[in-house]
């Protein structure tokens, strides 16, 4: 079985705490280890405020806002989370090394770099960044899906 959710947020700070609820509410009802769902949710944090902070372009949204996406899929014992902004894109040194230099600024990148177990950092030329990092699942004992 596998549980997938995608969500298109605001560019605005009040959206990190809503993209971090929503995925510990799916990742406490399918039965994942707290350590494990703990580590997802900071470098979903870190994803979300990157694209907060760095995600700008033309507005996405109907009235002209700005927006970015979260995607995450549980699927078998494998989490993958990725999240897309419209911004200008990473560093081409950034993306080159797959886990960012420990910097002034890119800290959060270096974070989930250490907390995912692969992390990927990409640009869509001309439509902004995506971040796409995956960690194996461990499953509590009344889990609904680490039984199957």
């Amino acid at each position: 079985m596998s549980i997938w959710w995608s969500v298109h947020l605001r560019r605005e700070a009040a959206s990190v705490p809503l993209a971090r609820r929503l995925l510990l509410g799916t990742m406490e009802t399918a039965g994942v280890d707290p350590d494990i769902s703990f580590d997802l949710s900071v470098a979903l944090t870190e994803a979300c405020a990157n694209a907060v902070e760095h995600g700008g372009g033309a507005g996405d949204l109907p009235d002209g806002a700005e927006a970015y996406h979260v995607t995450a899929y549980l699927d078998g014992d494998r989490c993958r989370i990725e999240v897309a902004d419209s911004g200008p894109g990473f560093p081409a040194a950034t993306v080159a090394r797959r886990r960012p230099a420990l910097a002034e600024h890119g800290r959060g990148l270096h974070l989930i770099a250490e907390l995912a177990d692969h992390v990927r950092f990409r640009n869509r030329p001309g439509r902004g960044a995506v971040v796409s990092f995956d960690k194996m699942l461990k499953w509590r004992d009344d889990s609904l899906l680490g039984a199957v």
